[in-house]
């Protein structure tokens, strides 16, 4: 699982992790019944206190995206998780108004921005294509 936070984004570090972690279910990253890390194995990764990424986690399984088995770890929630189309664009909405307010700030127009996204769109299917490729090329090779 690959977070990443930022300490001068004025929200609460647990609540970054909260978000990526409901970003990685949204779009497919984190499958129903996927274990997590440990508590103490992403707080070293993160390199922060364990008790914010217990935290996270606490307040995730409240609202029943994840799921925690004493003695076994933490887990997508295997329910259905409540993080519908609805909230899926409300997470993307909320990225797009900080893009366009830093692309104003920045004297950006609006079709160098919607450039930009399509460059970095382009760019992310093209990885996701070479390495299906690749994947299925490594079957075939025993790799």
């Amino acid at each position: 699982m690959n977070l990443h936070i930022n300490p001068k984004d004025g929200k609460p570090i647990y609540r970054q992790i909260m978000d990526q972690i409901k970003y990685l279910i949204a779009s497919g990253r984190l499958q129903p019944g996927q274990e997590l890390p440990t508590v103490r194995g992403l707080a070293q990764e993160l390199i922060i206190n364990p008790n914010t990424v217990a935290r996270a986690y606490r307040e995730l399984e409240q609202v029943g995206v994840l799921a925690t088995r004493q003695g076994s770890g933490t887990f997508v929630s295997t329910r259905g998780t409540p993080l519908s189309r609805e909230y899926c664009e409300r997470l993307i909405g909320d990225r797009v108004v900080a893009l366009v307010a830093e692309a104003r700030q920045l004297d950006f127009e609006l079709n160098e921005v919607f450039a930009l996204v399509r460059e970095e769109y382009n760019k992310l299917l093209k990885e996701k294509k070479e390495s299906a490729h690749d994947g299925s090329e490594n079957e075939q090779h025993g790799g």
